[in-house]
């Protein structure tokens, strides 16, 4: 039988490699935020051609364009248009705007133009914050109740809530990489996002954890690291095939639609990658370090080395 169990701290030494470098990047650049979270403008065009948004975006440059999207009309080609995000912009840059995009496309150009503000930016990280918080504690309230029957019950929602830091980290870092290097943003898609992602974990980690608590049952007198190996082992087929139909699908959606929402796919791609990851190779591997007591014989190990080595010397 497969020992997925016993490889255990090559599973963390792989998360620390991934993670590391973008907590590093998260602490020294963070990210790069758009206009949903610092304000910003949106600007709609009306043009009567199809397949301008490059166009568009090129005009806008000189204004941080965050992306040009089509919008979805019957009009088209005749009347088509397209919505983009950009910088503050004041009403003599719209109007400057405006005419170089008649000049250009002809049409009526620039259309309309609302504004978010800095203040409803703020309101919103300060939300987006709250609710991966409250979310975090929910989760962790919630399993622990749920498995109030299995030994050590706090330890399943702990395990849970770690593998789900764990995703939350991943992505993060892989975003403020993103942002240092491509000038990826981040917006309120992207929250919407991190939540989805949060879901996606627990519920992948709760599917091995109820095998678990079954086995316990069932297994009795083996030791728990292999009743451990064993649920991951009935879990592991479901689990991988269930992350792979979905990673299929955000894959297409990721190469075959528009700039608006391609990062936010490229985050559930991420994001559900790396929350099948943990569910299998870090939330399981947790409980079985904390039923072995494995960190507090380390550190004695540690102390008893340090202690010998004085005692030498």
């Amino acid at each position: 039988m497969l020992d997925i169990v016993a490889k255990r701290y090559w599973y963390f030494l792989l998360s620390l490699i991934i993670i590391i470098p973008g907590t590093i990047s998260l602490l020294t650049l963070g990210l790069k935020l758009g206009t949903d979270f610092t304000g910003g403008s949106e600007i709609t065009f009306s043009i009567p051609q199809a397949n301008q948004s490059r166009a568009l975006s090129d005009l806008l440059t000189p204004y941080h364009v965050n992306y040009v999207q089509p919008v979805i009309s019957r009009s088209c080609p005749t009347d088509c248009q397209y919505l983009a995000r950009t910088k503050n912009i004041t009403p003599a840059e719209y109007a400057t705007i405006k005419t170089l995009s008649r000049q250009r496309f002809g049409g009526k150009g620039a259309t309309q133009q609302s504004t978010v503000s800095g203040t409803i930016a703020a309101a919103l990280t300060q939300q987006a914050i709250i609710a991966v918080v409250v979310a975090a504690i929910a989760i962790l309230l919630y399993i622990s109740f749920a498995f109030r029957q299995s030994p050590h019950p706090f330890r399943f929602g702990t395990a849970a809530v770690v593998a789900m830091l764990h995703d939350v980290l991943v992505v993060l870092g892989i975003f403020s990489i993103l942002g240092a290097l491509a000038n990826v943003e981040v917006d309120a898609p992207f929250v919407t996002a991190m939540l989805t992602i949060i879901g996606f974990s627990v519920h992948d980690t709760i599917v091995i954890f109820d095998r678990i608590r079954e086995n316990l049952g069932r297994r009795t007198g083996e030791p728990f690291e292999t009743i451990v190996n064993h649920s991951i082992l009935q879990s592991f087929v479901r689990s991988i095939n269930t992350s792979f139909t979905v990673v299929l699908s955000l894959l297409a959606v990721f190469l075959f639609t528009g700039q608006a929402i391609r990062f936010f796919v490229l985050a559930m791609l991420i994001g559900i990658i790396s929350g099948t990851y943990s569910s299998i190779f870090n939330a399981s591997q947790i409980l079985v370090v904390w039923e072995n007591h494995e960190v507090r014989k380390l550190l004695h190990r540690g102390g008893g080395s340090s202690a010998a080595k004085a005692a030498v010397l």
